[in-house]
């Protein structure tokens, strides 16, 4: 196996895979973007196919099918909301967990719409933005840093949600460089969010699979 891919878990139907931050999930652009998960898996299994994506800058688990049916039966389950995903994040300041609610969860409501003008950024706006739900609970505190480490579950599944909501929030992530302040990208010399846990009934045996990768930050 190549040691450019990253596999956790692979059968006849799926495959289950750790992204490094800042490879793409499938080809950009120019030639200079042609080097992808997509393809550096595709090069072991030729059937292999993407279901859904990270962003370039994000790491960590990454769901990808074997042929055409798997690929829309699991982005089915995608659609349906019924694949379940955390993240881990490391934002500025300090959150409080008792800005949640009871259990520890708070929710963040804000609708996120394309800035047009400013592609591929997104933003908050009550008039065109699609309604988004991001989940969110605080997991540590560094009082030296003014960091806080939190867990993340996005319910819908907006391009860049995480990010803008945290940003929105007060508190962005580290090292985002599309919507962290300046003093907050600076802290970071990558963006310090990873898909850290992923969960779905298998397609074919109904069995629950369920997947951790620790974050390296």
């Amino acid at each position: 196996m190549s040691a450019e891919v990253d596999c956790l878990h692979a059968d006849g139907t799926l495959l289950v895979l750790n992204k490094p931050a800042g490879l793409l999930c499938v080809p950009g652009r120019g030639p200079d973007k042609q080097d992808c998960l997509s393809a550096r898996v595709q090069a072991l299994w030729a059937d292999a196919l993407i279901v859904h994506r990270l962003d370039q800058a994000t790491s960590g688990l990454v769901l990808m099918a074997r042929g055409a049916e798997m690929q829309r039966t699991l982005s089915h389950a995608f659609a349906q909301r019924r694949v379940h995903k955390r993240y881990q994040a490391v934002v500025a300041g300090r959150l409080l967990a008792d800005q949640g609610g009871g259990d520890g969860w708070g929710e963040i409501h804000l609708p996120i719409a394309a800035d047009w003008e400013r592609r591929p950024l997104r933003v908050v706006d009550a008039g065109r933005g699609k309604p988004s739900l991001t989940r969110w609970r605080v997991l540590a505190h560094d009082e030296v840093q003014n960091t806080t480490r939190v867990e993340l579950e996005p319910i819908t599944g907006r391009t860049h949600q995480l990010r803008v909501h945290l940003a929105a929030l007060g508190h962005p992530i580290l090292g985002d460089t599309l919507y962290a302040d300046a003093a907050s990208q600076a802290r970071a010399p990558r963006l310090l969010l990873h898909a850290c846990a992923l969960g779905f009934a298998h397609p074919l045996h109904g069995g629950w699979c369920a997947y951790v990768s620790e974050p390296e930050f």
